[in-house]
């Protein structure tokens, strides 16, 4: 697969393009990012097509820096099975699905996997805590307290746990997700801003949650959000 030069062939665009949400532009932008982070002599379509790119390196593009959760999303991408790099497809699938134009379900999908720390399938109270404490920081100063944490999680399952198991599981983390009011009209733009909000915020909006025991927005939306 692939040829000689720098360039991706019409053939292999096509076939990408049909197997992910990016243009063919966004496609050869994608291989030209991931080509960078390579040795000059591993660069030719050949070499870029089967050599992996390691997390420090994929960590080090500014788009993924500021991410809370960025070493989770490289995980779930990997095909590696050590889980500690990527190859061009794994770096394609990630763009692809954190693009404009993926659907809402497969966005969702995903974050559900980012968030599920354990790989079991469900979010419990272990994976909620390190998914707070990934957005809060686990410094003196911003990290939660045991029982401000314990009460956010309370909140959390109150409001997603929906066969009342005790854990999330995806159907319910889609469920929650799909009827927020702000999910509807939530844009790459709208996201973008509910993000930055979310990090520069997310305390306060803590302390607003465990006084009023209730938040207009589910809290699991915000967490989702946060990961786009």
């Amino acid at each position: 697969m692939g040829g000689s030069g720098s360039r991706l062939s019409k053939e292999l665009l096509a076939e990408y393009q049909d197997l992910t949400f990016l243009t063919k532009q966004e496609i050869l932008l994608a291989h030209r990012r991931f080509c960078e982070l390579l040795p000059p002599e591993h660069r030719t379509v050949e070499e870029s097509l089967h050599t992996r790119v390691s997390f420090e390196q994929i960590l080090s593009l500014p788009e993924l820096k500021a991410n809370p959760f960025k070493e989770r999303i490289c995980m779930v991408f990997s095909t590696s099975p050590t889980r500690d790099s990527l190859s061009f497809e794994d770096f394609l699938d990630l763009l692809s699905v954190f693009s404009d134009t993926a659907t809402p379900d497969i966005k969702s999908h995903y974050a559900f996997r980012i968030f599920d720390f354990d790989d079991d399938g469900t979010l419990d109270r272990e994976d909620l805590s390190r998914l707070v404490n990934c957005l809060t920081g686990e410094g003196e100063d911003t990290r939660l307290s045991a029982s401000e944490m314990k009460q956010l999680i309370d909140n959390i399952l109150e409001e997603s746990d929906i066969d009342r198991d005790g854990t999330i599981n995806l159907s319910e983390f889609q469920h929650v997700i799909s009827r927020s009011p702000d999910f509807a009209r939530c844009d790459r733009s709208a996201c973008i801003l509910s993000t930055h909000l979310l990090w520069d915020g997310i305390r306060g909006m803590v302390q607003d949650i465990l006084s009023e025991g209730t938040h207009p927005t589910p809290f699991i939306y915000l967490l989702y959000i946060s990961t786009l």
